[in-house]
């Protein structure tokens, strides 16, 4: 039987394993959870495994900075096939005898490192004009993704299965394609390839080190399982500057309205952020609210109720 639906605020790390969809485990994890509100931080093809954020109750409304934290891969890449979805799940559509060597591939490498131009997978998540990209593919369309920049902090060679077959960790920004970044490195190489596995190891603070497993999410239900893995809405936003408040000033940012913190030493810091910057705020001990610096005062982007 299902637990009961229940507001629980927080965050599951999953360990998502091959063949399942992102909203496939989001629902497991909301089941096996009885939250009443649920959300992922971060989309994982079916063919690929690893972490996947699990947002729960008023989690969900951090996720937008859950997912813009920078993101740690694991991929194999098979040179010598190209696939029309750039991984192992499409038909092949080209062939190359070149195999690159180990040296070849290191020097390669930091060609693809820093801000570089990407054109993302015909088959991506992306929208184009209104749908889809990998709809529109799959229904026999030519699609035509433009490159965008995305930044690539670390493209790692961490081993050599066989002469078809290489293995990187890669450091990234949000919206880099796993997929595209090997499929560029082979033509870079000489020849051609496409993913045959990717993990993701981490995103943000999350890691997939302290993720959960699918076969364990039963214990969810539980309490002593459920404190054991749900880590706190604050998770996502570890990145951005945080600023306590009056308990009175965290009021009027519930209410929607923008403060100006009394004591001086938190106007000295807003003031010596950019405008629009984005900060934590807690009063008491609780986060309150993600806000945004508007004319030297705190405007409530989302308001959050912990308590």
């Amino acid at each position: 039987m299902a637990p009961e639906r229940r507001a629980i605020h927080g965050w599951i790390a999953l360990d998502k394993p091959v063949g399942m969809g992102s909203t496939q485990a989001l629902a497991k994890v909301r089941r096996a959870a009885g939250a009443l509100k649920a959300g992922h931080g971060g989309t994982l093809d079916p063919l690929a495994s690893g972490l996947l954020p699990i947002a729960l109750g008023e989690a969900t409304k951090t996720v937008a900075w859950a997912m813009a934290g920078a993101k740690r891969y694991r991929m194999t890449v098979r040179w010598g096939e190209a696939t029309a979805t750039d991984d192992a799940e499409g038909e092949v559509i080209a062939t190359s005898d070149v195999r690159p060597d180990e040296a070849s591939i290191r020097a390669m490498l930091p060609r693809f490192t820093g801000e570089i131009m990407q054109v993302p997978s015909r088959y991506s998540a992306i929208k184009v004009e209104g749908r889809r990209a990998y709809d529109r593919a799959r229904a026999g369309e030519i699609v035509e993704l433009p490159p965008r920049p995305v930044r690539i902090d670390g493209f790692d060679l961490v081993a050599i299965e066989d002469e078809r077959h290489a293995v990187f960790e890669v450091a990234c920004g949000k919206g880099a394609y796993m997929r595209s970044l090997g499929r560029d490195l082979a033509a870079a190489l000489g020849t051609v390839g496409h993913l045959t596995a990717l993990r993701r190891l981490s995103v943000g603070r999350f890691s997939v080190d302290r993720a959960i497993s699918v076969e364990n999410l039963a214990e969810l239900g539980h309490i002593a399982g459920l404190s054991e893995h749900l880590l706190p809405v604050e998770t996502a936003l570890d990145d951005i500057p945080a600023l306590a408040l009056t308990v009175a000033e965290a009021l009027r940012l519930r209410h929607g309205q923008s403060v100006r913190p009394l004591c001086p030493s938190d106007r000295t810091r807003i003031d010596r952020l950019a405008e629009g910057s984005i900060l934590s705020v807690s009063a008491a001990g609780i986060l309150v609210a993600i806000a945004a610096i508007d004319a030297g005062a705190l405007r409530p982007v989302r308001v959050l109720n912990l308590v």
